[in-house]
């Protein structure tokens, strides 16, 4: 089902538009589509947030504790446009203490699910500056004090990629080190091992594939679109790949 367009979700695609990315909620019948054009409009907006609402830069840190969604991409592409190191904490570390260089090192911002947010098992870092990300269509119901929606503090900035910095390959692009450089050929080598062309569709199973490197920067690096299937259904997989015309599968 096509949700109306709100003032937090992009307007949907015409017939001429191409999605570059697609959510789906196979349990409620959810669906966004972006085009590329939106993908980097949701990306801007998350980098002016960042910068201009939060006075973050090159050297700073965000930890990111979300599943894989279009908001999510949105968020993790904001804080590369602004040159930050990304913290990125799958769901399967939930009750594990989180290792990396640099690891006493504080965040400067936090992006989680309000159900990690709540989850006794879950090690949240603290940060100055902490935002809660809807899985859901539309704005969160209930914030906590000391927490803000993100669906609602994103729609204060616009949809440019703010002025920064330039970000050089040798720059962290990651909280453990890793840099833009490494990142870039890591993706590119993740595509080539899943056969990735310029033009494939890529259906992402979005419980079995948490890592941003294979859902999103693979993908986007070889120039194809994806499809991210949240409560995906086994015995419904050929149908969604008829439906969405997917040529690959994660």
């Amino acid at each position: 089902m096509q949700p109306h367009a709100t003032a937090d979700l992009p307007v949907p695609p015409t017939a001429t538009e191409s999605p570059l990315l697609s959510y789906r909620d196979e349990a409620t019948g959810e669906r966004v589509d972006l085009t590329a054009q939106q993908v980097g409009a949701w990306s801007a907006r998350s980098a002016s947030l960042l910068r201009d609402g939060c006075g973050l830069g090159p050297g700073s840190r965000v930890a990111v504790l979300l599943p894989p969604h279009w908001r999510t991409a949105a968020v993790l592409l904001g804080a590369w446009a602004c040159g930050l190191a990304v913290s990125f904490r799958p769901r399967a570390t939930a009750g594990l203490a989180v290792l990396e260089p640099g690891g006493d090192r504080p965040f400067d911002a936090v992006f989680v699910t309000p159900e990690r947010q709540d989850d006794w098992l879950e090690d949240v870092p603290d940060a100055p500056h902490r935002y809660l990300v809807g899985t859901g269509p539309g704005r969160l119901a209930d914030v906590p004090l000391g927490w803000l929606d993100w669906s609602a503090e994103v729609l204060r900035h616009p949809e440019v990629t703010p002025d920064h910095t330039a970000i050089r390959p040798t720059d962290p692009a990651s909280a453990d080190g890793t840099t833009y450089g490494q990142w870039g050929a890591l993706a590119r080598e993740v595509a080539g091992m899943l056969g990735l062309r310029a033009g494939d569709r890529l259906l992402v199973d979005a419980a079995e594939h948490e890592q941003p490197l294979k859902w999103l920067l693979a993908p986007l690096s070889a120039g194809a679109s994806v499809v991210i299937s949240a409560n995906l259904d086994p015995a419904r997989r050929d149908a969604i790949v008829a439906a969405e015309q997917v040529t690959r599968i994660l």
